[in-house]
């Protein structure tokens, strides 16, 4: 009988290049989502109001209370909501920890069975299954990742989230305020440095998935121009425009 080396080493090429990025980490989408709605939502805040007949002081409160209500909501909000996952998948793991405890027997089948669905001939299978149940810790991961699609030692963190997602909305929230802040009167320097915030955030962001940095940069560009003209319009409605 032949036997099979398992343990060959890789090419070089695939070992250097076949590296993932860390998914699963739970920082950042709430860092990219905050970044990206400070600035729009700030943004938008300010052009409405500044579409209005108020005053170089009342544009500024109005873009630093954004600013601070924002990254607060933002922040419980992720936590809220991330910490609400993470105790909704340690439930469904307990459950899954009980049943390898009470019925070990029928869980090691219904691995095997997962196995043979996917094309594994039943006795290797069921041989699989027997090997990876043999450890409960290792028996609970691994019908966590094929039964509920997670790995319970990579569960999102409520506090990562949080603080990635106040962080980044606040700095976000803080382009369109800050030329305020250094002494400007009119809105459009506030508009300039917001939208081209919009545009390296999005080529920032294409550096992380499969876009191209000028079509993510366009796109966040566009999206965040388009909600500030909308608020500008409305403001202007209800008072003469400003700058």
């Amino acid at each position: 009988m032949a036997i099979i080396e398992t343990e060959a080493p890789l090419h070089a090429a695939h070992r250097d290049n076949h590296t993932h990025r860390d998914v699963n980490g739970g920082w950042l989408r709430p860092a990219v989502f905050g970044a990206m709605d400070g600035l729009v939502s700030n943004l938008a805040l300010m052009t409405g109001v500044a579409g209005g007949s108020v005053s170089h002081q009342t544009i500024v409160i109005t873009g630093l209370a954004g600013l601070a209500a924002g990254a607060f909501s933002m922040a419980a909000g992720e936590y809220t909501s991330v910490a609400s996952q993470r105790e909704l998948v340690e439930a469904e793991l307990d459950v899954e920890r009980r049943e390898l405890r009470k019925h070990p027997q029928d869980e090691e089948n219904e691995l095997a069975a997962l196995y043979v669905a996917r094309g594994v001939e039943p006795a290797l299978a069921r041989e699989v299954a027997r090997q990876l149940s043999e450890d409960p810790e290792q028996a609970l991961e691994i019908h966590a990742r094929e039964e509920l699609g997670i790995d319970p030692g990579d569960l999102p963190s409520p506090l990562v989230a949080a603080v990635s997602s106040f962080g980044s909305f606040a700095l976000g929230a803080l382009l369109p305020v800050l030329p305020f802040l250094l002494g400007a009167t009119a809105l459009w320097p506030a508009v300039l440095l917001a939208l081209a915030g919009l545009f390296g955030c999005g080529a920032v962001v294409a550096k992380v998935t499969a876009r191209t940095w000028w079509y993510s940069g366009v796109r966040q560009l566009a999206l965040g121009g388009a909600a500030a003209g909308v608020t500008y319009a409305l403001g202007s409605l209800f008072g003469t425009a400003v700058g």
